[in-house]
Formats: C-alpha cells, sequence, structure tokens
C-alpha cells in the first residue's frame, strides 16, 4: 500500500447509483420547470433534459452511461405495462361490443395506413409492415402518467387506458405474428422459423399466468395489507421481468399479461388494487429522462417524408376510425376526437420491440430503427401534450390539479 493509494482513482467512474440520483435530480427539475407552464405536461420536461444531458446534446449521458441505466428502464416498463394491463376489463370488453370492435378496427386501419404511406414512398414491403405493426402501440407511461397527473377520469380517459392496454397487445401480437416472415425473407433456418415466434408468444404468456399465480397465493397469506402487497407487487414485477430476460422472451407481453390475468382472473380479488405511488414516480422520471437522451434526432434527414407519412397515417388511421365508431360505443363526436388526440403519443414499446429486430437482424433493424426511431422522436415530443390537451378538451381533467397548473389558485 503507497502513501496515497486509498484516494480514489481519476478519472472518477459513475456508479449506478451516482447514476440514478443525477437521472432523478435532473428530471425533477426539468418536470418543475415544464409543470410551470400552461401548456407543458412534467412528461416533457424529463423527455428535454434527458435530449439535453444526452448524446445528441451535452453528451454527459454517455451511450455507455444509457446502457447502465436500462435496468432502471426496465423496471420501469415492468410496473407501467403490469398497472395498464390491470385496468383491462374483460368482461367489459364482452358487454361492449362495440368498443372491441372499435379498438380492432382502429388497429387495422392505422397498419393499412401506414403500410401504404410507408411503401408510397419506397420503403420495403416487409420493413413497412414491420413498422406499421409497431405503430398501432401506442405509449402506455405517457398516457397513464399523464393521466395520472392530472388526476384525469371519465369516458375518455378509461376508453383511453383500455385503449392503450388492447393497442400494444394487437401489436405485439401482430409483430410476432411476422417473426416467421421476417425469418423465412432473411433464409433463416426451418427451426427458427416456426418455433421462435411460438417460444416467444407461449413463453411469454406462461410466465405471465405464473407470476399471477406465485402472486395469488402470496397475497392470501400477506392479506389485504397495503403495505405487503405493494413490496409483493413490486417484487413479482422486478422477478417478471428478469425471468422474461433470462430466457430471451417479450418482457412487454409477459408484463402486460400478468396485469391482465391479475385483473381478471382474481375472482376472489386476493390482489388487491395497490397505486405505485411516489416509490413508483422515482422510476418513471428515470424512464423519461433516459428515454429523451436516447432520442436520436438526427435520424429525422435521413428518410423525413416517409416519417411525416408514418405518423400522418398513424394518427389518421387512428381518429377517423374512432369517429366511426364513437356514437356506437357511446361518446359524443367530441370525446371521440379527444379519445383519438389521447392516442397520439409512442415511445418505450415501439423502442422495444424495434430492439427486437435489430438483435436478430442488425442490418435489417437498423434500417427499420430509422423509420420507428425517427418517428418515435416526432411523437415523443408532441404526444404528452396532446393527451394532456385531450384529457383538459374532454373536461376529464381535475378542476384543482389544472388551476394548480395553471396558477388560477
Amino acid at each position: 500500500m503507497t502513501d496515497f493509494s486509498f484516494l480514489p482513482t481519476f478519472p472518477l467512474p459513475v456508479n449506478s447509483f451516482v447514476l440514478f440520483g443525477v437521472l432523478l435530480l435532473t428530471g425533477l427539475l426539468g418536470g418543475h420547470l415544464a409543470g410551470r407552464t400552461r401548456l407543458l405536461p412534467r412528461i416533457t420536461g424529463y423527455i428535454a433534459v434527458g435530449l439535453l444531458l444526452g448524446p445528441g446534446g451535452l453528451n454527459l449521458l454517455s451511450p455507455e452511461l444509457l446502457d447502465d441505466a436500462r435496468l432502471f428502464v426496465d423496471i420501469s416498463l415492468g410496473l407501467i405495462l403490469f398497472e395498464l394491463g390491470r385496468r383491462l376489463d374483460l368482461g367489459w370488453l364482452r358487454r361492449d361490443r362495440w368498443f372491441l370492435s372499435a379498438a380492432v378496427a382502429e388497429s387495422a386501419v392505422s397498419f393499412g395506413l401506414i403500410w401504404f404511406a410507408l411503401t408510397h414512398f419506397g420503403i420495403e414491403p416487409l420493413q413497412a409492415a414491420m413498422a406499421a405493426a409497431i405503430g398501432i402501440a401506442t405509449s402506455p407511461a405517457v398516457v397513464l402518467l399523464v393521466a395520472h397527473d392530472l388526476k384525469a377520469d371519465g369516458p375518455v380517459t378509461r376508453r383511453a387506458l383500455s385503449l392503450v392496454a388492447l393497442n400494444n397487445i394487437i401489436a405485439l401480437l401482430l409483430f410476432t405474428a411476422l417473426l416467421p416472415v421476417l425469418h423465412f425473407n432473411l433464409r433463416a433456418s426451418w427451426p427458427t422459423i416456426l418455433l421462435h415466434p411460438l417460444y416467444r408468444l407461449a413463453g411469454s404468456l406462461v410466465l405471465g399466468y405464473l407470476a399471477y399465480l406465485v402472486t395469488a397465493r402470496m397475497a392470501r397469506l400477506v392479506g389485504k395489507q397495503e403495505g405487503g402487497q405493494f413490496i409483493l407487487l413490486v417484487g413479482m414485477i422486478v422477478v417478471a421481468v428478469g425471468c422474461a430476460k433470462l430466457f430471451n422472451l417479450s418482457v412487454m407481453l409477459t408484463l402486460l399479461g400478468f396485469g391482465v390475468m391479475a385483473k381478471n382472473l382474481d375472482r376472489k380479488r386476493d390482489i388487491m388494487a395497490v397505486e405505485f405511488g411516489y416509490a413508483g414516480q422515482l422510476f418513471f422520471v428515470v424512464l423519461f429522462v433516459v428515454t429523451g437522451a436516447s432520442l436520436e434526432l438526427y435520424r429525422l434527414g435521413a428518410a423525413p417524408w416517409a416519417v411525416l407519412a408514418f405518423v400522418a397515417a398513424r394518427f389518421i388511421g387512428k381518429s377517423a376510425t374512432l369517429m366511426i365508431f364513437g356514437r356506437p360505443s357511446g361518446l359524443s363526436h367530441r370525446q371521440a376526437a379527444m379519445l383519438g388526440i389521447a392516442l397520439v403519443p409512442m415511445a418505450e414499446v415501439a423502442i422495444g420491440m424495434a430492439r427486437t429486430v435489430t438483435d436478430i437482424y442488425p442490418e435489417f433493424g437498423a434500417n427499420l430503427a430509422v423509420i420507428v426511431v425517427s418517428s418515435v422522436a416526432v411523437l415523443d415530443l408532441i404526444g404528452p401534450v396532446a393527451a394532456q390537451l385531450a384529457f383538459k378538451w374532454a373536461g376529464e381533467a381535475s378542476p384543482e390539479r389544472v388551476a394548480k397548473k395553471e396558477g388560477l389558485s
């Protein structure tokens, strides 16, 4: 041991504790500044801070540090997807067939319009199909947290959250169904063509079901104690995320399935509807700061017209279809229009699907990412504002929350 070996070595490495704290503190500052405006939701502030600190800005959050932050992002996404799945009442969907029809039609029309628009701008048909399947998805994190931030409640809010869950389920199923075509087109072996999509789909749902079974059993032991059940749910969500990664399954399908089963299979209501509250907010702030830092705005110049076509076709497909189905499902034309605007956000689930393709076929995935990641960059910036305006214009945001935000009280 030398005289000064007790001193730290330079340059100082940034460990996970410092990284998590920096993401929280900078996100808090950005969210506070955005929240003081009359237009911007706090989420936009989180994303803007990430964009400023990321590789496209000051580069204080390097790609290596962003990789280290993926652990926090995966936990955040797991919490959000479980919560979203738990809001999907299958019994209500069976009773309201018009709403279920609207969800399927909206997804189908959006897929068709996006595919047509992209192929019109010279995108190869299979890439256009994969991008269109991804485009069906709506950001659960943005819609859920904007609604929570505004304390929004009403027919538009409830339908928006159910539609987001259905959008992501349909997108993930269609994306999985296209994997055999992708494997075949890129000359994979027959076992890969046939078994990989089946393993990914069935394995994810089985894992979600096992997570539900273990949670239900342990919930009976814990009893109706909110604190104990909070720890149980968070712990099981983290375990489910880890197991999905361990077995090369879909984290998104696993956690959505887990949430849907916890809502619809738990007949005795052993699993309490626990709010993640302030503890969840810690991870959600990190999620959006990292999302902002990961935005690659430079990609917008690679295919600007295709990206614009993607964004426009997606919005038209969702909004026009919901306007047609709005009245039969019990919504006014204004409410149906607000519902379409609330579905503008697209972020983490879309990036996750695009990353899955890149991990399997890097060259094909890189070309796909030009469209998907660029579109996400646009929709990540306008999506939170669109969702906030939709809930406000629908008259479903808490008057006290809106008054406080706009400085009226």
